[in-house]
């Protein structure tokens, strides 16, 4: 009997988990380790924070969903790994901290035959002092990232929304708050819904919204920007999202690395080295990822750290991590088979890899500060990665000596609907859809994507798939008849 033990239970860890229960069956175990006793599907947070949806709508309990596909769940943090094992134990161990089912704080040896990390990011608000971090979460801004803080934003929006319908004027702030900040389609989605909400209650007269993010040009969404078809016509997504903005008398700051926040104040360096402020009374602003701060040994105990992940706490996999200059970037860069290196019986799936350089072209400020999106990583692309890393582990535990799927960014397209608002026939939403994420300019010279698998709209259509895709993937997520033929 072989054992696979996934770290995390996000999209990727999630998906992951639910295949290898099904594939392996009970001739092998499947054992899941995440701190979190819910399951979330984060795209609908943006819903949840502007009071149209509840936390409950959004989550679902782990532990029967597990229960019923006969995985091994585990609530509990990853804080180290051992992939030779030690002196004490002759086998491949993960130490984990229990964080609920009445064991906390206690710790665990857990042995493995093959490991998919899958944990997801650290919320690193703490890299922007003031940005909000442990018991300070929240107190001069608010996140849309979990379904708690979505339900807090929601609050403090409503309090805004009292305000203006008293007549005082609010200042509204939504993006990223780093220079090296990640989702900026997240925060894109979140202010227009906040748009629209303002519109619904009579008040949008009475606020100012702004954009402000690290993107060096509106619709950069961490990958280079793209050209799409749209309407019969190709467009970029420059011009598409000036004009969403421009349409709805929203205001915009690019390039910008948020330095600190204070209450009601964020300081900001721009990429020409100048430094600004701008007042807020509602501030939204993304935290930079980074990762969870596992640690690595060898057998005889020493820190191997460095070895398995890279200096920003994600995992290092068969990426090509040696280039450091953006005129020697290519696609074929970027992992394939999302394999450890060193240990092949380790493999990283979703925002737990690390990538090996941005999309965007990395810019600086003339005093060294570093302003360019990270890749993102989350949804579509982190369940198909979760998906292909399992499926080359079974096939490995079936006597494969590599693994056989692949699962790179710069082969795989990605889709996503933003929504502005959530009522059936008022809303709307912009959908996008890109091939393939990372771009590749000498198969597709000009646009370094594929134009017929590239495209935009907006309008009432994109808003029902955004609807229907919520509770696609809630009924994925649990599992429920039929669950396997809704696609990643």
């Amino acid at each position: 009997m072989a054992r696979l033990v996934i770290l995390g239970a996000g999209v990727a860890g999630h998906t992951a988990a639910s295949f290898a229960a099904k594939w392996l069956g009970k001739e092998h175990e499947v054992v899941v380790v995440t701190p979190n006793a819910k399951w979330n599907w984060i795209p609908s947070n943006i819903w949840v924070g502007v009071g149209e949806m509840s936390k409950e709508e959004v989550t679902f309990d782990l532990a029967p969903v597990y229960e019923k596909a006969g995985a091994t769940y585990k609530q509990a943090k990853a804080v180290s790994i051992n992939p030779e094992g030690s002196e004490a134990i002759d086998k491949s161990f993960v130490t984990i901290e229990y964080t609920g089912q009445d064991k906390i704080g206690t710790t665990e040896e857990v042995e493995y035959d093959y490991l998919i990390n899958a944990t997801g990011p650290k919320l690193n608000f703490g890299a922007t002092p003031g940005l909000g971090e442990g018991t300070n979460l929240g107190e001069h801004t608010v996140s849309v990232c979990t379904a708690d803080h979505a339900v807090h934003a929601s609050h403090k929006l409503n309090e805004c929304i009292d305000k203006m319908k008293a007549g005082q004027k609010q200042k509204f702030l939504i993006g990223t708050g780093h220079g090296m900040c990640t989702c900026q389609g997240a925060a894109f989605e979140y202010i227009f819904n906040i748009e629209h909400k303002l519109q619904e209650k009579g008040v949008r007269d009475m606020a100012d919204i702004t954009w402000i993010s690290n993107e060096s040009f509106l619709g950069d969404f961490g990958m280079g920007g793209l050209h799409f078809k749209m309407g019969g016509f190709i467009t970029s997504s420059k011009v598409f999202a000036e004009s969403l903005y421009a349409e709805r008398g929203m205001d915009w700051i690019i390039g910008a690395h948020v330095n600190k926040v204070e209450s009601g104040m964020v300081t900001y360096e721009s990429l020409d080295g100048s430094i600004d402020t701008q007042a807020f009374d509602f501030a939204m602003l993304i935290p930079p990822f980074a990762g969870v701060g596992m640690k690595a040994y060898s057998k005889d105990g020493s820190d191997i750290t460095d070895t398995v992940f890279a200096p920003n706490g994600m995992m290092k996999v068969d990426a090509d991590y040696t280039k450091t200059s953006y005129a020697d970037w290519e696609p074929k860069d970027w992992p394939k088979t999302l394999q450890s290196p060193v240990y092949k019986n380790i493999f990283a799936a979703g925002i737990a890899f690390a990538p090996p350089h941005p999309i965007s072209k990395p810019m600086k400020t003339p005093n060294g500060t570093p302003i360019v999106p990270t890749p993102p990583r989350t949804g579509m692309p982190s369940a198909m990665m979760g998906k292909a890393v399992t499926q080359s582990i079974v096939d490995m535990i079936n006597g494969a000596s590599e693994p056989t799927h692949t699962s790179s960014m710069a082969e795989m397209g990605a889709a996503c609907v933003a929504s502005a608002g959530k009522g059936f026939f008022s809303g709307t939403a912009a959908a996008m859809t890109v091939f393939p994420i990372v771009p590749d300019f000498k198969k597709y010279p000009g646009t370094g994507r594929d134009i017929n698998g590239t495209t935009g709209e907006v309008g009432l259509a994109a808003h029902w798939v955004k609807h229907l895709l919520h509770h696609l993937f809630m009924w994925k997520a649990q599992l429920k008849p039929g669950w396997t033929l809704i696609p990643e």
